[in-house]
């Protein structure tokens, strides 16, 4: 029985195999329309065909499963300009990723708040909460939201603040 300061050990914790990992619970979202205005020259466009798009959200804790959601979008063709493009799903995912905007900005806080390794907020991200990011994609969304910010008390950071003191 667990209880209050009693370690409990991670259930995927010695898993060497893909398959006995637990099956992520699907979730189902649709933005499938048969008609959208042109983002080009807002004439009505035609859906041309539907895509199921899956994406990597956070994962459940109380199952302990990760949680996948399966977007069904529609492509569109607009005759006016011969333009085509998809339905908006900007809310969920950044266009080609497969992450959610929450895990992206729950890996990002790990490391730039709460100053994590990038390999140690991965496995956090696992542990936690049932998604897999490898490091180096950590790693990139951090860079590309700019550097990791240095620490108050560390040697090159009270360097720059001296520095743009004297200047």
């Amino acid at each position: 029985m667990a209880g209050p300061g009693r370690y409990v050990g991670d259930v995927t914790e010695g898993i060497t195999r893909v398959e006995d990992l637990p099956r992520a619970k699907i979730i189902k979202r649709s933005r499938n329309y048969k008609r959208r205005l042109c983002p080009n020259c807002s004439r009505s466009a035609y859906r041309l065909r539907t895509v199921v798009r899956e994406l990597h959200d956070l994962g459940d804790p109380i199952s302990g499963r990760p949680r996948d959601i399966h977007v069904t979008y529609s492509q569109h063709r607009c005759l006016g300009c011969n333009t085509y493009f998809n339905a908006d799903m900007d809310d969920l995912a950044l266009p080609k990723s497969h992450y959610t905007h929450r895990v992206v900005h729950t890996a990002v806080r790990l490391v730039v708040e709460d100053g994590l390794p990038y390999r140690s907020a991965s496995w956090h991200l696992w542990r936690d909460h049932r998604v897999f990011i490898p490091f180096a994609t950590i790693q990139n969304w951090v860079e590309a939201g700019g550097e990791k910010r240095l620490l108050p008390t560390s040697p090159v950071s009270i360097w720059t603040t001296i520095q743009t003191m004297t200047t």
